[in-house]
């Protein structure tokens, strides 16, 4: 845990975000207090050694925030639900994909070798390479002018393609751009401005993804400054609850079911589906019975 904070603090230059980081990923809906003292110092300690080290973060410019009212306020909850979904559209498509590459393709160095040769073509057909890589770039230029609105999307499908066919990490800052550039799209709709809904998108569409809806909202008030404090923590956590029992940790454990549902505590997101399966034959059986 204490790793993951300083790993997560030094990366970001967020090291409040990246210790809530490391305390809330371990399992949903539960924080184990005994390790806020090491993962705080590691975190603090990651960041400034990083800083040391000549490490610059990117920083991002969020220059309109409107007050809060009524609309404002309404219009956040409905950008979470679409975060939260598309951050579980994610999850599920690389999942769905990776699950899909191992059962037809046995040979497991084949798998991303298919995959990168059909991202390679992709690439060459469009001919951009602005949906591959890190897109520092992308993520810079959705928080100062208007975007093509279906630059998540494209994000979304080339990421989906590379992890999903065996390419591992990568999935962090992807996430960004998928929800800066989302929010970019989202802005003209809800009549936001287009740099503070990017920097919610930013955040939230990790946070249903990753669900570590507190973790992110600490990331936007570092990052973008407080201000944005308020309406982050609604997209967030609407992201959070939007994305269901799904996250791109599959190692991630269920410590409290999101929903009134029954779940057992311990389970692991990679485990959910095999014991669905098993409730619904069981619950078949007694039917018959």
């Amino acid at each position: 845990m204490a790793g993951i904070s300083a790993g997560f603090a030094s990366v970001f230059g967020t090291p409040l975000a990246g210790a809530i980081f490391g305390l809330e990923v371990l399992a949903i809906g539960r924080m184990r207090y005994d390790a806020i003292f090491p993962c705080f110092i590691a975190a603090i300690v990651g960041d400034q050694i990083g800083m040391l080290c000549g490490i610059h973060h990117t920083h991002y410019v969020v220059s309109s925030i409107v007050q809060v009212s009524v609309w404002s306020i309404s219009a956040t909850i409905i950008a979470g639900i679409l975060f939260g979904l598309v951050g579980m559209a994610f999850t599920n498509a690389t999942h769905g994909l990776s699950d899909f590459m191992k059962k037809t393709i046995r040979y497991s160095p084949l798998r991303p070798f298919i995959g990168g040769l059909v991202v390679a073509i992709a690439v060459c057909l469009l001919g951009t390479h602005r949906y591959i890589g890190l897109g520092i770039p992308t993520i810079v230029e959705s928080f100062h002018q208007q975007l093509a609105p279906w630059d998540f999307a494209g994000k979304m499908a080339f990421t989906i393609a590379s992890l999903g066919s065996g390419f591992k990490g990568g999935e962090v800052t992807p996430l960004f751009y998928i929800g800066a550039t989302l929010g970019n799209a989202l802005a003209p709709l809800l009549h936001l401005p287009f740099s503070m809904l990017a920097g919610i998108g930013f955040v939230a569409v990790f946070a249903g993804a990753a669900n570590t809806p507190i973790a992110a909202t600490i990331m936007a008030i570092e990052l973008f400054g407080p201000e944005i404090g308020s309406f982050a923590g609604i997209a967030c956590v609407v992201s959070y609850l939007l994305s269901g029992h799904t996250g791109i940790y599959r190692s991630q454990r269920i410590g409290n079911a999101k929903h009134h549902r029954h779940i057992p505590e311990g389970l692991k997101l990679g485990e959910l589906s095999g014991y669905r399966k098993r409730v619904q034959e069981k619950t078949k059986i007694n039917s018959r019975q």
